[in-house]
């Protein structure tokens, strides 16, 4: 099988940000990646694993408190079965070579989405890491994997007619359970891959965020596109509905 080495470019890792962010970014474009280059599927999400360690290596530095990666969606099922099992693997072979290294480096690594259909032990690697790498404070990395934003959302709704309080507040509260890795507001949502579209992610989360859309394919995607994205929501004005603040008084 040929193999596609990816050497990675370091750019200067300095915080850009006014203040801690939660950045997701929507992981795509691994098999075209591949296929373009006449290569099977696998080695493209092989190469974009590769991406991931470098994103979650940079990413405090950039002023990120929060990283949530699109690892697999629920509606990828529907993918060749072949494509999907390689997917689980290297998500497993991921967790069994750097959790060691997110203990290291104060990593908190949790996993959202749903566990019953994932192998027994892909289950039981994700557990491992949640426990060694509970208190991690530098970064949070959340990975999406199994996930549908619609189905978390429908399981918050369906536990919190129980609810005593009833307030948005609380209903994060059931989300953040549901999810297991937590529910907080996404400040960025990157895309690679040339679409436009959230495909069922972090629907709630991302009820204010900024997009930024890539037409770059994820495993070309690099330190300095990440910057380059912060740098980008910087420049943004950010209301929530209200005045900008030049127009205020």
């Amino acid at each position: 099988m040929v193999t596609q080495s990816i050497v990675l470019q370091q750019a200067p890792v300095v915080s850009i940000a006014a203040r801690p962010l939660h950045v997701a970014i929507i992981c795509d474009g691994n098999g075209r990646w591949a296929t373009s280059r006449g290569l099977p599927r696998s080695e493209g999400h092989r190469a974009g694993a590769e991406v991931v360690r470098e994103v979650v290596r940079c990413a405090p530095h950039l002023g990120i408190h929060t990283l949530t990666l699109f690892a697999l969606a629920s509606a990828n099922w529907k993918r060749p079965a072949e494509e999907v099992s390689a997917i689980l693997g290297m998500l497993q072979q991921y967790l069994e070579q750097e959790t060691d290294r997110c203990v290291d480096e104060g990593i908190r690594l949790s996993v959202i989405g749903r566990r019953d259909r994932v192998p027994l032990e892909l289950r039981e690697a994700i557990a491992q890491s949640e426990a060694l790498t509970g208190k991690g404070k530098k970064l949070h990395l959340r990975l999406a994997v199994d996930y549908s934003s619609r189905h978390c959302l429908f399981q918050a709704a369906s536990k919190f007619y129980k609810a005593t309080t009833l307030s948005s507040e609380a209903f994060e509260d059931i989300l953040s359970e549901v999810q297991r890795g937590g529910s907080t507001d996404v400040d960025l949502l990157i895309r690679t891959g040339g679409e436009q579209r959230l495909s069922d992610f972090l629907l709630w989360e991302c009820a204010f965020a900024e997009f930024v859309f890539l037409e770059k394919r994820w495993p070309d995607f690099r330190t300095a596109d990440l910057r380059n994205a912060i740098m980008e929501f910087e420049r943004r004005e950010r209301t929530r509905g209200a005045l900008p603040q030049d127009h205020l008084g």
